[in-house]
């Protein structure tokens, strides 16, 4: 009998430990140091071994490799991550640990997502997605918070995690010298007839100024799945820019302001309402128009040799705004009123913050403090409540270091809110809210490479704006607990001398309760596995590995039967191999693995497909300074609908990019 997906990811989980084991290390040199974090060979990504946080960070690098043409596609490789469908701006979704988007709405308020410090996203639109809509060419890194744990600078009711993207620098052009960088890049696809370009201007006149401009452009037409069918709704236009300034003043820049703008539009025509489905249905089509928008203006200061002065005063702005017109003839029950409705969501926050060092003892602390004033406008729709929510957040967060491998981390959050909107039938209501929050994590890290961790975190979902209409949701936040356990290790000179194997493994089980987010469901309770490994040699050969096992279920109001938890996505492993020549040539073969998943007696089939990528950087020449890539995607054309997804994802797919900076 072959072995199921969950077999191999447990086999695969087994084969790392023992690599990774310190025992395994000593047998091959009983003198062999352990060299901390210090990368003799490098993979894709880097494991984040030195904290209990289920934290993982892709940088520029990976970020051009994977060549997505959305922000979805470019963190579905990270354990815990699945989408819904992402593979277009429109009717894609994150889901997090079996949190965030489904196939109903395009968030569950429990996945936060934040740019440059704004946070952005709609409230639960019926059956239009997460609304991401910008382009991976604006950004320069994004992190994946998973969980609760590590959330508590970034809100309330995080229980799925954070998305954190960080928009580019004129930095990262000019390399912090003054003067003019340019930078270009065109990329196209086979399916779909994808087409992208981005043009950034970068300008240091000074070493304490720096000026950036970005416009990307991107399109595709409709895609084909594995078994060469159209894929109904998956065509889009998408351009985007960012503007981006930065000056530095005082004793050694010790003052810095900073701003940022980023606007991605796209115009829909004679599209399906429903956002997840190919095709109009019982909602028909409509003309949509989206705008997303987003402005950070930041004060810092950080003088020299003052460990109690490190500040940052953040003001900013996400607009979004959805027009949506019924086109009649399309829609055969007429136009729905949540059909014809247009939607604006406007986020303005004030933060101020600091980070203080400080010795206590033998133990010696980073303390991050701030508080935190939001204004939430939603605009009112002809089918959904329009009104303000208000609220007031006092964050604290202190990372202790006891100097003997021990480290320790509580973290508190309190949060008011207070929602004011009118209702359809008329006349105005008020709800007030407020709640404490907080988690602590500890680790221990031995001599030898070896980390144990563990924490707990308990948030509050706040009641939003969108359920105005139901009295007992605006007064009963949702509670959730979320524990986990896990250990790292990060060694040398375990096969070969001067290479590397970092590896994290982490266990968690959240409960939810006081649920308003779903109908039907009293209580939920999801159990997970995540695996995050690397290997790299001295020679360029190096593995990464991904890994994700999950369980849940939930309780009907019976309070009594329960059912497997929809949400909760399929078992998955990732794989990759690669081979680094020099400076100049990087190729990997990516192989991912998707175990067959049985929800409430519904059967959706697993499927293996095959992603090859080479990147080539001449060193020498004309072509000094260029980077192709190339790449294929399911390169063994498989048809699939993964578990979560409303339809199909596309077919074999090739890839070429071509970025020059001048």
């Amino acid at each position: 009998m072959a072995l199921s997906t969950r077999s191999r990811i447990l086999g695969a989980t087994a084969m790392m430990v023992v690599i990774g084991a310190p025992g395994a290390a000593l047998a091959q040199d009983n003198d062999a140091e352990f060299l901390g974090t210090i990368v003799l060979g490098e993979s894709k990504r880097e494991v984040q071994t030195d904290t209990a946080t289920p934290l993982t960070v892709i940088e520029q690098d990976e970020m051009n490799d994977r060549q997505a043409s959305t922000i979805a596609e470019l963190i579905d490789s990270v354990p815990g991550v699945t989408l819904l469908n992402g593979s277009t701006p429109a009717g894609s979704g994150i889901n997090i640990r079996g949190f965030g988007a489904n196939g109903t709405y395009g968030t569950d308020q429990k996945v936060a997502i934040i740019v440059d410090g704004a946070s952005v996203g709609s409230e639960e639109i019926y059956r239009v997605g997460t609304q991401l809509y910008t382009d991976p060419y604006l950004y320069r890194s994004v992190e994946v918070i998973r969980g609760t744990v590590g959330s508590f600078e970034y809100g309330s009711g995080i229980i799925g995690g954070v998305v954190r993207l960080e928009t580019k620098d004129a930095s990262d052009f000019t390399d912090g010298e003054p003067g003019f960088a340019f930078g270009q890049t065109f990329d196209v696809s086979s399916n779909g007839e994808g087409f992208g370009s981005s043009s950034t201007l970068a300008w240091q006149p000074t070493e304490q100024f720096e000026f950036l401009g970005n416009f990307s452009w991107r399109e595709q037409e409709l895609q084909e799945d594995g078994d060469g069918n159209e894929i109904g709704n998956s065509a889009f236009e998408l351009p985007s820019f960012l503007v981006k300034g930065r000056y530095s003043f005082g004793l050694e820049s010790d003052h810095a302001i900073e701003f940022g703008f980023t606007r991605s539009e796209a115009q829909d025509r004679d599209v399906p309402y429903d956002s997840f489905g190919t095709s109009g249905g019982v909602f028909g089509n409509v003309d949509r128009d989206t705008t997303t928008e987003t402005f950070v203006a930041d004060y810092t200061y950080n003088p020299s040799g003052n460990d109690y002065v490190d500040l940052t005063v953040r003001y900013s702005y996400a607009n979004q705004e959805i027009d949506q017109t019924c086109l009649p003839a399309s829609a055969p029950f007429g136009c729905f009123s949540v059909v014809d409705a247009d939607h604006q969501y406007e986020t303005r926050k004030f933060l101020v913050a600091n980070r203080v060092f400080l010795t206590t003892g033998s133990a010696e602390h980073e303390l991050r403090t701030g508080i935190e004033f939001s204004e939430r406008e939603r605009l009112d729709a002809s089918a959904a409540p329009g009104g303000t929510d208000n609220r007031i957040a006092i964050y604290a967060v202190d990372q202790i270091e006891f100097g003997n491998g021990l480290s320790l981390s509580p973290a508190l959050r309190y949060e008011t809110s207070e929602i004011e909107g009118t209702l359809n039938a008329g006349g105005t209501v008020s709800y007030d809210n407020d709640a404490f929050m907080g988690g602590i994590s500890l680790r221990y890290d031995f001599d030898n490479g070896l980390a144990l961790f563990g924490s707990y975190a308990q948030t509050a979902n706040m009641p939003i704006i969108d359920d105005l209409e139901s009295p007992t949701f605006m007064m009963q936040p949702e509670r959730s607990n979320t524990y986990e356990l896990g250990f790292s290790i990060d060694r040398s000179g375990v096969f070969a001398e001067n290479d590397s194997v970092s590896f994290k493994a982490n266990y968690y089980t959240t409960d939810v309760w006081d649920i308003t987010s779903y109908s039907g469901v009293l209580s939920v309770r999801v159990d997970g596995f995540e695996l995050e490994g690397s290997y790299a040699t001295e020679s360029g050969f190096y593995v990464d590995l991904n890994a994700n096992l999950v369980d849940g279920e939930n309780t009907l109001p019976d309070g009594v039967t329960t059912e497997d938890w929809d949400n909760a996505p399929a078992d998955s492993l990732r794989l990759t191999l690669g081979q680094r020549f020099g400076e100049s040539f990087d190729v990997s073969w990516e192989i991912v693995a998707v175990d067959e998943a049985d929800r409430n007696g519904s059967t959706t089939d697993g499927h293996t497909t095959h992603n090859l990528r080479g990147t080539y950087r001449p060193q020498n020449g004309l072509l000094a300074g260029t980077e192709i890539r190339v790449g294929v995607e399911n390169v063994g054309d498989e048809f699939y609908t993964p578990l979560l997804a409303t339809r199909p994802m596309p077919g074999r797919n090739f890839k070429l990019s071509l970025s020059r900076l001048f």
